[in-house]
């Protein structure tokens, strides 16, 4: 039900985007959310040492901790996504940020592995939401000239979480130990509460929320054309994912193996091909709002192609460095533009749905992409891999320009 502070603070993107507005109140608070998503994953990389050490956990054990929290996530996303078409996009992900900071807290009381399972999964499925629900907010909320814009600023956050990870970990595992850190993960519910006591429901999914008539995934596949545009997109989303965990995972590896770097060494050159990440998604939220969409994915698609296998012939420290940012600019910098090109694709009706539906069918299964890449590199050359990876942004390129429509400047249906 609308109710008349929903209709005060809900200006949509007619509110400009000075600070203050609804829209930069939108663009925080799905900030926040994606942070938490990149953090949580992250600090539970630092942390699953010590918390195995004293759970007495197998190696198989601690894996599937992370594992349990994936499948939480990718759950959770698709739920949350319905759910945010139907009963708002600010109260679900109030919601899910709640849910997950409980969880997390309650990790810290853990004394088995089952235990932790259970919490670690649902508090992954809290977490699963804030990608789509978000990006839909937020280019709901923001004007048609700077969507793109906009939503790159949200998808830079997953690389803040992660930063401040490593450097919450650093600063603190050593003295409130894996319950501690975990126990910290509580704090987010008092922004959940924020967000969703000051900031209201978009203005277009107000006017559109008594027009509903069908249930949200079934308008991802209504026609053919539309069924045909959602597989591209869920593929597109699966090369995004496949690709960048298959060169973040692997390239600290490929340095100290080939090339005898030291771990803090190949630390520093992963940081340096980070901050190409983050630049290029800069870069490509620019473009999209001053090019169109279809001819920025070109670019980088095309440029991600190229990155990666000029890559695997370099052999020095500088051209490694330097090279390394310029491949991390093509290969993350798309990630900027997911959340406005699948808004833009669909009706206000299915948006969050599209965003957590496509984008986590195909983060699931691009979570492969370290163990594929992994049997390629051993069983024959870490040029193989790349030019696996080359041949997975080529045929992205193809599916895009044969299914993705170009909507830059379109209003939002």
């Amino acid at each position: 039900m609308t109710t008349s502070t929903d209709l005060k603070s809900a200006t949509g993107s007619e509110s400009g985007v000075g600070w203050g507005t609804y829209a930069n109140k939108a663009l925080i608070a799905s900030i926040v959310g994606f942070v938490l998503d990149g953090f949580d994953l992250q600090l539970i990389v630092f942390i699953l040492v010590p918390l195995s050490a004293e759970l007495h956990f197998t190696t198989i054990d601690t894996g599937s901790i992370v594992t349990w929290t994936l499948l939480g996530a990718v759950v959770g996303g698709i739920v949350f996504g319905i759910l945010g078409d139907y009963l708002g996009r600010v109260r679900v992900m109030a919601w899910s940020i709640g849910i997950f900071a409980v969880f997390t807290g309650l990790c810290a009381f853990a004394q088995n592995y089952w235990q932790l399972a259970l919490f670690r999964g649902i508090a992954g499925f809290g977490l699963g939401s804030e990608f789509g629900v978000g990006m839909a907010l937020v280019t709901e909320a923001w004007p048609k000239e700077r969507r793109a814009r906009a939503t790159s600023y949200v998808a830079i956050s997953w690389q803040l979480g992660i930063l401040m990870a490593a450097l919450s970990a650093a600063a603190l595992l050593p003295y409130i130990g894996w319950r501690g850190m975990f126990g910290v993960g509580i704090f987010p519910a008092f922004v959940a509460i924020l967000i969703r006591v000051t900031l209201g429901e978009p203005k277009i999914f107000l006017e559109k929320q008594h027009t509903r008539r069908k249930f949200p995934v079934g308008l991802l596949f209504k026609d053919l054309q539309t069924s045909q545009r959602s597989l591209a997109l869920v593929f597109m989303c699966f090369v995004q994912n496949f690709c960048y965990y298959g060169v973040l995972i692997w390239l600290p590896f490929y340095l100290s193996s080939r090339f005898g770097f030291s771990v803090t060494r190949s630390s520093l050159w992963t940081a340096v091909t980070i901050v190409g990440f983050i630049s290029g998604m800069v870069l490509f939220g620019e473009l999209a709002d001053r090019i169109g969409r279809r001819p920025s994915f070109f670019i980088f698609q095309a440029g991600a192609a190229i990155s990666v296998v000029a890559y695997s012939q370099l052999s020095t420290p500088t051209t490694l460095l330097i090279g390394g940012a310029i491949m991390g600019i093509f290969v993350n910098g798309m990630l900027g533009g997911y959340g406005t090109l699948m808004s833009e694709l669909y009706p206000t009706e299915a948006r969050a749905t599209a965003e957590n539906v496509l984008y986590n069918m195909g983060r699931a299964f691009g979570s492969l992409g370290p163990l594929v890449i992994g049997i390629l590199v051993s069983k024959y050359s870490f040029l193989v891999g790349t030019m696996f990876l080359a041949g997975l942004y080529i045929l992205d390129l193809i599916v895009t320009y044969a299914f993705i429509p170009e909507r830059r400047g379109k209003a939002l249906e």
